[in-house]
């Protein structure tokens, strides 16, 4: 993407123009700004690590506003069967709900710059800190690990959007991984190539957090762990795994994470969706929004101004047991004579939108295991262990079932539906397992209202800019579609 003047968002500086024309995955952040500044100290790599994480609030990425993509927090969502346009809605998001999209949309083009823009100021973190290994052992493990996953996680965000396949030795085209800050362009790795080099990052992440000088997330408020630590990891790598259709490993990488974080009780659920200190439960890792900083869920439900732009399908509704089931009093409330997405309303009492995005939790590592364990043979048994565990835990008087095969698998992809509701996974869920989309309540806003397995939509294409800009990024390494 070539963009002759980029708003850098180091956050804790502030924010500045640059100039250049290089492709978006070679842009600087704001902090070295003509590359050549070098850190002099842990505690300069230690702010920048501060910045990369401010980066996650983009409005492109897990934050919200009227024009770019929320492409992670809310827009998988939008995207699927999950929610239904309104007639409330702006229509900002037209073309992407309804899969109507080219090389030169914006909010794809925004996605791209936000995504790039963490991996640039996350390989300025790690840039020359390896030179300061013996200045304090411990707290270059735990500036390095983290900087580390963050550059993994986010190359597993862009895969997730940009790769027509992700199996783990798919030779199909993936993303560009980009390994250092530089200017020089980069090509399109394959998709197992990009595996690597997650995968990669995640390992020496994980040796480095877990041999670190203090504990990375202290708070006894399990709703605000705003950093990656050893546990987290473990997490991503279950994610990673699943996507990657590595089964075995998903199962051992979520049961590490359930040992440590057990599942948040029926009577304190409600509280992760407003930030209360629920305990030492349920969340692994979100990211924090705070006056100012923006919101994770507004393009759906804005409650300063009762806007109802995406309702909850009638479809979703219906697989929630309105009474017993607590998810539903957690996500829906009604307003007016209309029911409304209420999960991220705001902390405590407030309705201003202002909440933390949970990025992944500890109920989606259940759901990791249950899916990877029915997967594998005589793995049912165990699959169904955790279904009927996590619907005790949200279910009043469940009672446990017993299913097997098929019907055990899609009783697990209808719990994912529901427990991750407008959590950024439905729209990728039916992509990775190959299903159409099929909306059913597709309202009156809609224009399109079915998703072959087969459409370009599934993955998106290469912004027209990065190809302009990238000699090694051209029009024969586009998408096919676009």
């Amino acid at each position: 993407m070539n963009l002759k003047h980029i708003i850098l968002g180091f956050a804790i500086a502030g924010s500045a123009m640059v100039a250049g024309c290089n492709s978006v995955i070679d842009i600087e952040p704001e902090f070295v700004l003509d590359g050549s500044q070098r850190f002099k100290s842990l505690a300069d790599y230690e702010f920048s690590l501060t910045g990369t994480y401010a980066l996650f609030r983009s409005t492109s990425y897990f934050g919200n506003a009227s024009g770019p993509a929320a492409a992670f927090s809310t827009m998988p969502d939008m995207m699927s069967d999950n929610l239904t346009e309104t007639q409330e809605s702006l229509a900002n998001y037209r073309q992407l709900v309804n899969w109507d999209y080219a090389a030169d949309n914006g909010a794809i083009e925004g996605l791209w710059t936000a995504a790039y823009r963490i991996i640039a100021q996350a390989n300025i973190t790690l840039r020359d800190i390896d030179t300061f290994a013996d200045e304090d052992r411990g707290r270059y493990n735990r500036i390095k690990g983290q900087a580390l996953a963050i550059r993994a996680y986010v190359h597993f965000d862009l895969l997730r959007y940009f790769a027509t396949d992700l199996t783990r030795s798919s030779t199909a085209l993936g993303i560009p991984y980009k390994l250092s800050f530089n200017t020089d362009n980069i090509a399109r790795s394959t998709v197992a190539q990009s595996w690597d080099g997650i995968f990669t990052d995640l390992a020496e992440a994980k040796m480095l957090l877990e041999d670190t000088d203090k504990t990375i997330n202290a708070s006894a408020n399990y709703t605000n762990r705003s950093n990656i630590d050893a546990i987290t990891i473990d997490a991503i790598l279950a994610r990673a795994y699943l996507y990657s259709g590595q089964y075995t490993e998903a199962a051992t990488a979520a049961t590490s994470v359930i040992e440590e974080i057990p599942l948040a009780s029926r009577t304190a659920f409600q509280g992760i969706w407003r930030d209360e200190n629920i305990g030492r439960s349920e969340v692994i890792w979100s990211i924090p929004f705070n006056a100012g900083e923006g919101t994770p869920g507004t393009n759906v439900y804005f409650p300063n101004g009762n806007r109802s732009s995406f309702r909850p399908s009638m479809e979703v509704l219906g697989q929630f047991d309105p009474v017993e089931d607590v998810r539903y009093t957690s996500y829906f409330q009604t307003v007016g004579n209309r029911l409304v997405v209420s999960k991220y309303l705001g902390k405590g009492n407030l309705r201003d939108g202002i909440v933390n995005f949970k990025v992944i939790r500890v109920a989606e590592m259940y759901l990791i295991r249950a899916e990877a364990n029915a997967n594998q043979s005589g793995g049912d048994i165990n699959a169904l262990t955790d279904l009927n565990a996590l619907r005790l835990a949200r279910i009043n008087g469940y009672l446990p079932v017993i299913l097997a095969g098929d019907n055990l698998k899609a009783a697990i992809a209808e719990e994912r539906r529901k427990e991750l509701f407008v959590e950024g996974h439905r729209f990728f869920d039916l992509k990775r397992t190959d299903r159409a989309l099929e909306r059913s309540d597709c309202g009156t806003a809609f224009t399109s209202c079915a998703l072959a397995p087969d459409n370009r939509a599934w993955a998106w294409p290469i912004p027209i800019n990065e190809i302009s800009a990238n000699d090694l990024i051209n029009q024969e390494n586009q998408n096919p579609g676009y």
